[in-house]
């Protein structure tokens, strides 16, 4: 198993891909350019890749220039973007954060055939005051997963309401098994499926849409609105839906544990998965909705894989051709044949966004979709809780293993005290803002300084993270700093995704240059990426002078370590940044010195 079907799984996993950007030059004035469109790649070209070829056949003489972003938080970096108006002539994200800045910079898609495709509920979601401006691709489905086969075996049936629920609960207790696990190494987890539970009654009409609002505003509390959300959840935690695993393993590992070793009938994670077949039986997976009460409103949950859009400028006089080569690029993306290209084997949970994309009705999604069409599927909920999501997990995750007193009643109270307390201090999250819009190079420079002070070395070498022909750099600097305040978000958004671990060298200061010079060789092919030296006093390293280099994690190759004696240091990138900018509170290229 294992081992290689566990790589595959994780490499899936849902709340691990909910992240989407592109990494663009300046928004201003592009459109005088060549007559190309920018695509940013988010890290993940492989999986436009399909499409993208697709795209390559039938619209040969559409030209893209693909920009790379492939650091540490995508979703957050396609929002500075926006908020700079700097984002890439077709704009991608994974989530959508803030509808009011979508309108001001993208261009209103809802005069355009395409979308006669979608679904009215789809287009609902997505439309802001009669507007159209991001649109989802690929929904990623989320329910409770069960080993098919098992259940087949017992003669056991999906059940239809809560009361089916636990008479089989307790069935499965009698036969020796575990009624469900859930997922619990990510505190995400727990956050999601008592909110998944309070979808099944009230979180999902429009009183619970406004009790959201205010909530998140400060002018409502979750006292008084979700004790029976939290007495429904205690049920879930009396029939055995929601026992923990010790270890806290991934996902996967309990997906192929627990249901693949049929230790468990049910296992409540958010995850995707990438096979319909457990490896060590060869049992069939199915997937079932969350369990409302009397039975009415049982529902799956969904997550766009990505949202496309348009930036505005395409609509400025003399932008006419990219114009209409955009809005041919996403007629074909939102057709049935591009569609089809973001869905293969390796995606079972994955379904079409268009309402002629139906799937089997053996597949494991079929009852899903069919809940989607039927208003019983809503999206995840993320956006906007962000601040306090992973604190109020931590509280559920506590009640279910019945750690520290933990219960409903304390779950409601600490969700309330995590929100006001957020409201009251989320200015002190912000620890340093940055003057201007920085350049790449400069972002790159600034977190060289950062790291230079921090570990006591002479000076740093920054790979810049470019696109290479279908290859992008994960080990180096692909985000810019913009103006505006800076927080640990920022920090993440401009550090590679590799983080952890650095490597210092000893070499002379010709050998540095001529490494330099030469670039990070990361792929093998002879098409380096270029590295940028920083030095201390920002002053070029003297030819014969000795100097300890510092280089990122994974930001060199094994040629290089052995030809200068590579020593492997622990120590995390983004920490020496935010420790960095909390001491300069105030920085600009130009300024902010490494002495």
């Amino acid at each position: 198993m294992t081992t290689k079907l566990l790589r595959r799984l994780l490499a899936v996993s849902a709340l691990a891909a909910v992240l989407l950007c592109a990494c663009a030059p300046s928004g201003h004035g592009e459109e005088d350019g060549d007559g190309r469109l920018t695509w940013g790649t988010w890290g993940s070209y492989s999986r436009h890749q399909p499409f993208l070829e697709l795209a390559a056949a039938v619209y040969p003489d559409i030209e893209l220039e693909f920009i790379s972003y492939a650091g540490g938080n995508a979703t957050g970096y396609s929002w500075a973007q926006m908020r700079a108006d700097d984002i890439p002539d077709i704009f991608i994200t994974s989530q959508v954060l803030d509808e009011d800045l979508a309108r001001e910079r993208l261009a209103d898609l809802s005069g355009y055939d395409f979308i006669n495709d979608f679904s009215t509920a789809i287009l609902d979601q997505v439309s802001v005051d009669g507007g159209i401006y991001l649109l989802p691709s690929g929904n990623s489905i989320y329910g409770i997963y069960y080993n098919q086969t098992l259940m087949e075996e017992h003669g056991w049936a999906v059940p239809s309401n809560f009361a089916e629920l636990e008479e089989l609960c307790g069935e499965i207790r009698q036969a020796g098994l575990i009624p469900g696990v859930v997922g619990t190494q990510l505190t995400g987890g727990p956050f999601s499926t008592v909110f998944n539970l309070a979808k099944t009654s009230w979180l999902t009409t429009p009183e619970g849409g406004q009790w959201q609002d205010s909530f998140l505003a400060g002018n409502a509390t979750a006292a008084g609105r979700w004790e029976d959300t939290m007495d429904y959840v205690q049920r879930y935690i009396d029939a055995g839906m929601l026992t923990t695993d010790p270890d806290d393993r991934s996902n996967p590992e309990l997906i192929l544990d627990y249901l693949g070793n049929r230790k468990a009938v049910f296992c409540t994670v958010v995850q995707t998965v990438s096979i319909t077949e457990l490896p060590e039986t060869g049992d069939r997976l199915g997937m079932m909705p969350y369990i409302g009460e009397d039975g009415s409103k049982n529902v799956y949950m969904y997550s766009p894989t990505f949202y496309f859009g348009l930036s505005k400028r395409l609509t400025e006089p003399g932008n006419e051709k990219k114009l209409e080569d955009a809005i041919r690029l996403l007629s074909l993306l939102f057709s049935p044949e591009g569609q089809a290209t973001f869905i293969s084997d390796q995606t079972p949970c994955v379904m079409s966004v268009l309402s002629t994309g139906a799937v089997p009705e053996d597949s494991m999604i079929y009852d899903a979709q069919q809940a989607l069409w039927q208003g019983r599927a809503f999206q995840m909920t993320y956006t906007h809780w962000e601040n306090v999501l992973a604190d109020m997990g931590q509280a559920y995750k506590e009640w279910f293993r019945g750690e520290n007193g933990m219960d409903g009643a304390k779950c409601i109270q600490r969700m309330d005290r995590l929100q006001r307390d957020y409201l009251d201090n989320s200015e002190d999250s912000y620890f340093c803002e940055s003057a201007v819009d920085f350049t790449l190079e400069e972002t790159a420079k600034l977190v060289g300084k950062a790291m230079g002070t921090c570990t006591g070395v002479d000076a740093v070498m920054v790979p810049l993270g470019d696109f290479h022909d279908g290859k992008e750099l994960r080990a180096g600097v692909s985000g810019k700093l913009y103006a505006g305040k800076i927080n640990a978000d920022v920090t993440t958004s401009i550090s590679p995704a590799y983080d952890g671990e650095y490597a210092v060298m000893e070499m002379t200061g010709a050998q540095a240059k001529a490494v330099e010079q030469a670039g990070f060789d990361a792929d093998g092919d002879g098409n380096p990426y270029q590295y940028l030296l920083v030095a201390k006093g920002d002053r070029a390293p003297e030819d014969n002078g000795t100097y300890r280099v510092a280089f990122l994690r994974n930001g060199y190759t094994e040629e290089t370590a052995a030809a200068y004696g590579a020593e492997v240091m622990k120590g995390s990138l983004r920490e020496f940044l935010r420790t960095y900018l909390e001491e300069q509170k105030m920085v600009s290229p130009h300024e902010n010195h490494w002495e």
